[in-house]
């Protein structure tokens, strides 16, 4: 009747408030490549996974003569781009192209991926928590999350279309580039998709009957050397001599 409640340890308080409290940290934190690469290894376990896994969007399967325009998303700064940025832009590229232009019209690619792994060393912000935590004594870190580390000019998304849907793929990179900080140019590719082949020289070759489809690039015949077994399974037995 008289008895008094038995006050709970301060120090299981103390928990969790900074518990409670402890939201993720802003990216300035993790922006610039400070560190060695980091990679998910035998070594470096109980890594999260990361926030983007599909890397292609659209139609990825169309062959390379159906899109022949291509535009690129390039960045100007050396930094590191998380997991989360990089999904965040691909929704929202992906979600203007299909609502523009269609979901047969593009092919969207997001050409860095998140191999580098964050680390963080948790410290309490409250009363009572020097009793709690050791400082800098064993300030490795644990696992946090994925980031890309990019370079000057490395490109980050890459979509190909028709040439009629110029200005949607350029407004769908443009959107996507607020995703992510530091700055970032758009560029309109001078090749043939994501060939490495310019358009003069790509419709050239094609005259001439020396491309090959290889899914979304193309292989370039050589005009000299030996014939391969396919080419030679062709020619009439006349010319095959004994």
């Amino acid at each position: 009747k008289g008895r008094r409640p038995i006050a709970a340890s301060p120090c299981l308080g103390v928990r969790r408030r900074a518990a409670a409290a402890m939201g993720r940290r802003p990216f300035k934190c993790y922006r610039y490549q400070k560190n060695k690469p980091y990679p998910k290894s035998r070594f470096n376990r109980g890594v999260p996974d990361p926030k983007i896994r599909i890397y292609d969007a659209g139609k990825k399967k169309y062959p390379v003569d159906i899109f022949p325009f291509a535009a690129h998303m390039v960045s100007v700064e050396k930094e590191q781009l998380s997991s989360e940025a990089l999904e965040a832009a691909r929704v929202a590229c992906n979600k203007y192209m299909v609502k523009n232009a269609g979901k047969e019209a593009f092919h969207l690619r997001i050409r860095v991926h998140p191999w580098h792994v964050l680390r963080i060393n948790k410290m309490l912000s409250c009363a009572g928590a020097d009793r709690l935590q050791t400082g800098m004594r064993g300030a490795f870190g644990k696992t946090y999350g994925t980031v890309a580390r990019v370079e000057i000019g490395q490109i980050l998304l890459s979509v190909r279309a028709r040439d009629v849907q110029k200005p949607q793929v350029l407004e769908s990179l443009r959107r996507a580039k607020y995703k992510f900080p530091g700055r970032q140019r758009l560029c309109v590719s001078n090749n043939w998709g994501f060939t490495k082949l310019p358009r003069e020289r790509y419709e050239a070759l094609q005259a001439e009957g020396r491309l090959v489809k290889d899914g979304i690039n193309v292989k370039v015949l050589a005009p000299k050397g030996p014939l391969d077994s396919r080419t030679l399974s062709k020619l009439p037995l006349s010319m095959l001599g004994d």
